[in-house]
């Protein structure tokens, strides 16, 4: 099994190698072969290969020139109006190598910088437009001020589809001779929602333990609430056993030492889910359970807290069980 950062490893180098984004890869492809393209704005949560799309196309545009023409910052790490000053500027001033028609500067995580620092941000990319084009990459897409969204490209990603994280995870597993069983493999792109990086950073976390990769193993390596474990104690309390429900409750949180943040999350997504609970009373837990969050948030004991929902789930099934 590799040492090696496994999202490193099997990240796509050109955009060849990016699955699951036909229509944004296409109009890439234009842009390389028309040598020109505006400055650009990828949105979309995060493990959706926007950061590995702008490289493909940084790769693909910049050829023999990649790392002359090419700056890559966070703006998690310098989210002030200092960095747009400094090093943006002073890359965007620099010359143009000879065989290139411009720089790319790509800016993840954009919507983590200061309004003002976006405003200088906003000149810069006026200013130097003719020698550098700039890819702005954000989760938050309301968080990017109008000014710069008016002067991009927009690119959309939304969660990439559970076959092709399937697929990749399925390559990842043979080539490191990981023992990856079906039920793990479920319970992996359970977690990751469609978020890749997750997926296979959460691979590579299990597979350190040298394990059959199972699906109670992930659950219990992650420290995250099983959908099954919670999906049993909620259908115990709204079926008349509250006390069992409270055991299973405690076996959360203190013998697994389950988070409450998630244990509300998945008793959230199994509410949605669940057959047999009439509308009405959906829409009651569901308000239950964003008090009971948002009570958390303000210090309330989480064991107070999560049995008020379990009993709340108790009364409401005990009305059709008379």
């Amino acid at each position: 099994m590799s040492l090696e950062i496994w999202v490193e490893k099997y990240r796509p180098k050109t955009l060849d190698e990016i699955v699951d984004r036909e229509e944004i890869v296409a109009r890439l492809k234009e842009f390389v072969e028309n040598k020109t393209m505006p400055h650009l704005l990828f949105a979309g949560p995060p493990g959706t290969t926007k950061t590995t799309a702008a490289l493909c196309l940084a790769r693909d545009m910049l050829g023999k020139h990649f790392s002359d023409a090419f700056l890559e910052l966070n703006a998690s790490d310098a989210r002030g109006i200092d960095v747009v000053r400094g090093r943006i500027k002073n890359f965007a001033e620099a010359k143009i190598p000879s065989g290139v028609p411009f720089k790319i500067l790509v800016l993840d995580e954009a919507d983590n910088m200061t309004s003002d620092a976006q405003q200088a941000l906003r000149r810069t990319m006026e200013k130097y437009t003719r020698t550098c084009r700039f890819i702005l990459i954000c989760n938050y897409l309301g968080k990017i001020i109008e000014p710069i969204q008016s002067r991009c490209a927009l690119f959309r990603f939304p969660p990439m589809e559970k076959k092709y994280v399937e697929l990749m995870l399925r390559r990842i597993a043979e080539n490191e001779n990981v023992d990856l069983r079906d039920d793990g493999l479920e319970a992996i792109i359970e977690v990751s929602q469609g978020d890749m990086r997750k997926a296979i950073n959460t691979l590579q976390a299990v597979a350190a333990f040298e394990k059959p990769i199972t699906y109670d193993l992930v659950y219990d390596v992650l420290g995250k609430a099983s959908p099954v474990e919670v999906k049993q104690m909620i259908e115990t309390a709204y079926k008349g056993n509250f006390e069992e429900a409270r055991r299973l409750l405690n076996s959360l949180l203190y013998e697994k030492g389950i988070a409450p943040s998630d244990i509300i999350a998945e008793a959230y997504s199994q509410i949605l889910r669940m057959d047999g609970i009439p509308h009405e009373d959906r829409i009651k837990l569901i308000k239950a359970l964003g008090e009971i969050d948002y009570r958390l948030v303000e210090g309330s004991s989480p064991d107070i807290q999560l049995n008020m929902f379990l009993a709340e789930l108790y009364l409401l099934g005990r009305k059709y069980s008379v």
